[in-house]
Formats: structure tokens, sequence, C-alpha cells
């Protein structure tokens, strides 16, 4: 676990570093009306985060066997394949200010880490499989590691979008 959560740590510092010093006008600006402004993006990863940390506190409390090998997700950080968010995990529309959505993207982290603190053997994220909306069923441990890469993918995305303003 201790490299997932470092990976965690890493990719949020990068992720607050891109958008801690953008104006409200910046971070709400959409390039384009069917494209997420900087501030959905942001607000598109803490709902993300909050789901994935109900989740692996569902799975953990469910034990559903993992019955296949693990999956590669890495191909999450291609940006060339298209992914399009589930509708659960849709940002809002309204406009957030920068302080807002870094408060929000650490509540939502500081919950996952709870839920991953409570785990006293961590190789039980390996063991234990929870369904996942476009992946399918996927070992808790890919979850997680899922999630920096997301955040990732999103950071890429972010440097485009403030390139266009």
């Amino acid at each position: 676990m201790d490299k997932l959560a470092e990976m965690l740590f890493k990719t949020r510092e990068r992720l607050l570093h891109e958008v801690s010093s953008l104006s409200f006008d910046d971070f709400n600006r959409r390039v384009e009306m069917n494209k997420w402004s900087i501030a959905q993006v942001c607000h598109h990863l803490y709902i993300t985060e909050k789901l994935f940390a109900k989740a692996i506190a569902f799975g953990l409390a469910q034990k559903n066997p993992a019955e296949k090998e693990h999956i590669p997700v890495h191909f999450v950080s291609d940006r060339s394949n298209k992914i399009h968010a589930p509708k659960i995990s849709e940002p809002g529309s309204e406009p957030f200010q920068v302080l807002q959505i870094v408060q929000l993207l650490s509540d939502s982290r500081i919950k996952l880490m709870d839920v991953l603190r409570t785990i006293d053997d961590k190789s039980v994220l390996k063991t234990i499989a929870v369904e996942h909306l476009v992946f399918g069923y996927l070992p808790l441990d890919q979850w997680v590691e899922l999630l920096y890469l997301h955040e990732q993918r999103h950071i890429e995305q972010i440097k485009d979008l403030k390139a266009m303003c």
C-alpha cells in the first residue's frame, strides 16, 4: 500500500500545483461549450474520489473475492483512449472558487485515507473485488491505482486547458 499511498500523494500534489494559482475566470473558463472547464475537471476528480472511497469501503464490508487476474488499467493514462465519464461522476455546471475545490479535494482525500487506514493487512486489497462501471470487477488495489492514474490523465487535460487560456 505504501507505493499506492505515495502515488496518490504525488499525483495530488501535482494537481494542486497546476490549479492553485489560477484566477477565478481561468479556472471556470470553458474553451468549448461541450468541454469541461478546469474547475469542472477538478470537481469530477472530487466526485470520483468520493465514489471510489465508498466502493472500497463497500468492498471491504462485502468481501467479494477477486476471481480474475489484475487487468491492465494503465491505458487510462493514454488520453487518446476516449473514456466518457459515467453520469454519476459528472461535475456541476456552476462556477467554483479555486480554494473551494482545493477544500473539496482535501475532504475527499481524507475520507479515502480514512477508509484505507481501517485495513490492517493491506494484502486484502488484492483479494477483494468490486464492480467498476467501466472496467467490470476490479480488485480494490486496482481501484486505488486507477484513482491516481485517472487523476494523472486529468492533470494533462488541465495543462492543455491552461495553454488555451
